[in-house]
């Protein structure tokens, strides 16, 4: 087990990372036809609008407000004077609240593409691996909320934050950290990193066109001419 522990969460990352990046610069380069979010709009619109208006907002707000909360070195909080435990129960909040925005969202989505036969009929096990995969990760990780709340104290969330930063700075003693955290932050972890392990080969590569379509904001303005 514990050389199960120390590959999941110290080698596992890195192998979940190339294969996000590596696999994602290859499916641009090879199938630039396929990279796209294929809108089911006009199949069948009903609780689209809605249910991608909350999945998305949640789901966006859950991705920042990971990134914030565990890369953010702890000394900076210290130097803000917001104490580990308030940390603690201001991200139970607001991840619940997020949390909760994606759950609706996904569940309206998840409705309409089993139950409407047209979406059924054109959805791919790609399609349902994706919002399944999605949906276990999130119900974990709203199920970490009630296992914070039995110790408010914050300790947990600062070995995790520790875990996460020690990743990102390749140092080989991050799987030290969470040895006796909760088995439900242990699953979501691995679940979270096998979600971009399957991002290369499903729709979600769409969030790169998100990300790059920022880039618009500082493009010069076209010039149109009339023909001389």
């Amino acid at each position: 087990m514990d050389y199960l522990h120390r590959f999941v969460f110290g080698i596992y990352p890195y192998i979940a990372l190339a294969i996000f990046l590596l696999g994602s610069l290859i499916r641009f380069e090879r199938e630039q036809y396929s990279w796209k979010s294929e809108s089911s709009q006009l199949l069948y619109r009903g609780q689209l609008r809605l249910g991608n208006i909350l999945f998305h907002l949640g789901i966006i707000g859950l991705f920042f407000g990971h990134l914030a909360g565990l890369l953010t070195p702890l000394a900076v909080w210290d130097a803000l004077g917001v104490s580990h435990g308030f940390k603690q129960v201001f991200a139970m909040s607001a991840g619940g609240l997020m949390g909760g925005l994606c759950l609706i969202g996904i569940a309206l989505l998840l409705h309409r593409r089993f139950l409407c036969d047209r979406l059924a009929a054109n959805t791919t096990w790609r399609d349902k691996l994706v919002l399944l995969w999605i949906l276990a990760t999130l119900l974990l990780g709203l199920s970490t909320i009630f296992v914070s709340a039995q110790h408010l104290d914050g300790h947990e969330m600062v070995l995790l934050m520790s875990w996460a930063q020690h990743i990102v700075t390749f140092r080989g003693d991050a799987a030290d950290f969470i040895v006796s955290a909760s088995p439900v932050f242990k699953l979501h972890l691995f679940m979270g990193m096998s979600l971009f392990v399957i991002f290369p080969f499903t729709r979600l590569v769409h969030v790169w066109s998100g990300f790059g379509a920022v880039t618009y904001l500082g493009r010069a303005w076209q010039l149109v001419r009339p023909r001389g």
